[in-house]
């Protein structure tokens, strides 16, 4: 391991590098990088069973969320199972659940009303959520709103808005409702300064990195397939812009995101 501090991935999908037989040699790799920490998302019926099921297999650098995303809106999501599942102990997280009206803004009403049978299973089983939002910032925060007057855990546990792209007045609106703010390697593009500016404004103490593998490599591996390793190349460029070091920055990233997680040693 190296000595630049604890990398902890609070988002990667690993189900592709699960299937493909490349998972162990990605851990490895995430390992020697020093990510010892790696939350695996689930977002679906077959999601949610690897992602647990991942966990179980390496307690030690993974644990998983259970929900279903956005972009299942067409099916009708299987609660039983994803509740039998939310009862595992190595689930720390509802999600990858939200809002996005990007490509499909016609189904924005679905989302809506999926989104909120996420919360309110967060609320029943006293989970964080992990939330995405792209281009419905009133709805989510108006969701998240009620989300945060019904929630009874600790008020520092809500959850974590990931792969955060938005505005300095919408991060500042989330985390007035206690969320954290996650940066994916989208920080690391040349076209990222006004994102680089939002993030250098987040308060070290509700700060979280994460990589969203297999997605959104970051700069130098950009195009590439993204691993937990990388997640290291958001921290340097956060730790840039925020003038810390990148020991300071993972450490710091990796407290937060085991508060968040209810990871316990």
């Amino acid at each position: 391991m190296n000595s630049e501090g604890r990398g902890f991935d609070s988002h990667a999908h690993l189900d592709a590098f699960a299937e493909d037989g490349s998972l162990m040699e990605v851990l490895t790799r995430a390992h020697a990088a020093g990510v010892l920490r790696t939350v695996a998302i689930g977002g679906s019926v077959s999601a949610n069973q690897r992602a647990v099921e991942l966990a179980r297999l390496y307690p030690h650098q993974l644990r998983a969320t259970v929900g279903f995303d956005r972009d299942e809106t067409a099916g009708v999501p299987d609660w039983a199972a994803a509740e039998a599942l939310l009862a595992d102990p190595h689930v720390v997280a509802v999600g990858e659940t939200g809002l996005d009206y990007h490509y499909v803004p016609e189904t924005a009403p679905a989302q809506r009303d999926l989104f909120q049978a996420n919360l309110e299973r967060a609320v029943r089983f006293g989970r964080p959520v992990v939330v995405h939002t792209r281009e419905a910032d009133e709805d989510t925060v108006n969701l998240l709103a009620d989300f945060v007057r019904g929630w009874s855990g600790p008020a520092d546990r809500v959850g974590v808005i990931h792969c955060f792209t938005g505005s300095t007045e919408l991060a500042t609106r989330l985390l007035d409702l206690g969320f954290y703010i996650s940066f994916s390697g989208i920080v690391t593009f040349k076209n990222a300064a006004d994102l680089r500016e939002v993030a250098r404004r987040i308060p070290a103490d509700r700060l979280l990195i994460e990589t969203d593998a297999p997605f959104l490599a970051p700069v130098p591996y950009r195009g590439k397939r993204n691993e937990p390793a990388w997640v290291m190349e958001v921290a340097a460029a956060l730790a840039t812009v925020r003038n810390d070091t990148l020991q300071e920055l993972t450490e710091q990233t990796w407290v937060n995101a085991t508060h968040l997680f209810g990871w316990k040693e």
